[in-house]
Parts: structure tokens; sequence; C-alpha cells
């Protein structure tokens, strides 16, 4: 048996991935992108605070909606989550490294590079191994040989970003892809990993 993914949404637009129907990878979409999938879940594993991988509205609407649903994220996100109303009862305090037995899957939190404090996840189930990766500077120290799914975001390639920062540049325009490739991972690193 393999691990069924669906891809909600990706991108600065939104963020939300669905492992095997009961496990949802970041929450960053309208509830309404969640329509389909949100009674099913086990799980929301959530990595940092950017409104694209977190949806305070959807979040607050999927606690009112499933009161039991469990919430797991590291010590960063537990002011957002009770402040969308998610029960302290609901929230899984994970530690970046540990393995969380759930019983049909585990979970690994794992420490990434950005702006805020982030990290990816791995996923076991049904004898499979996931990994997903997403809004970081590198993946260095991070090893995922042999595992069946990789879901590893990159936001650009090399050279196209420096093309455009060369134009921004020489037109003495603003230009936030300076801090890109300090926060992102760029097609090349995605692939070589």
């Amino acid at each position: 048996m393999s691990i069924n993914y669906n891809i909600i949404s990706t991108g600065s637009q939104g963020n939300a991935v669905v492992l095997n129907d009961n496990i949802l990878i970041d929450c960053g979409v309208p509830f309404k992108a969640l329509k389909d999938v949100y009674k099913q879940l086990q799980i929301v594993l959530l990595t940092h605070e950017h409104g694209d991988h977190i949806n305070k509205t959807t979040i607050k609407q999927l606690a009112r909606e499933r009161p039991t649903l469990r919430f797991a994220c590291c010590d960063w996100l537990v002011p957002i989550l009770l402040e969308c109303n998610v029960s302290e009862r609901n929230i899984d305090v994970l530690e970046i490294g540990k393995l969380y037995d759930y019983r049909a899957f585990k979970v690994s939190p794992i420490k990434l590079y950005h702006n805020v404090p982030n990290c990816g996840w791995r996923v076991f189930m049904n004898g499979k191994k996931a990994i997903y990766c997403t809004d970081t500077e590198h993946l260095d120290g991070i090893s995922a040989k042999e595992y069946d799914l990789y879901m590893i975001e990159a936001n650009y390639e090399a050279d196209e970003l420096q093309e455009r920062i060369n134009k921004k540049l020489a037109a003495g325009e603003y230009c936030y892809e300076l801090n890109v490739a300090n926060r992102h991972l760029s097609k090349e690193q995605a692939d070589e990993f």
C-alpha cells in the first residue's frame, strides 16, 4: 500500500496537503478548500506562522466543526492555536527530532531554516515513509534516503532569480528577491536533495 496524497494548494496563495485522507499538513487555505476532506481528518500538522501555512479563520472553523481534531505543532505555534479557539487538550506540542506514535501513523518534526521558527515533517504509515519540507533556506543535515514520498517545496530557479534581481536593481526598484534565497529552496537544491 502506498501513501496517497492530495495537494490542496501550494505556493504563496496557500499551502495544504492531505496524506491518506486523514493527515493535513499545513492549513494556509480557506475552509472551503477543505470541504471534501475535513471530515476524515485525524490530525493537522503545522509548520510555521506565515498566513500561507496557517489560515487562522480556517483553523477556527476546523476547531468549531471538528471539536476532537488533533493539532500537532512545535511550541512556537501554540499561542496561535489557542487564539484560534483550539482547545488546549487538542494541541500536541512535539519536539524536533522525536518520533510520536498515533497508532495509525507516526510523525516526527524536522528543524527547518526560515525567517521565523519552522519545521518540516516525517510521516510513517503502512510501512511507507514521507517527508515534507517547505520554506527553508537549506536541507543541510537532513537525511531521507529511500523514502516513498518526497514533498520538498522549491520557490525559484537560481538563474531566473538572479535575472530578476539584476533587472530590478538596474531599474532602481524594490527587490524582495534579495532575501528569497535566504528563506527558500531553489529548484536545484530540491532536486539535489
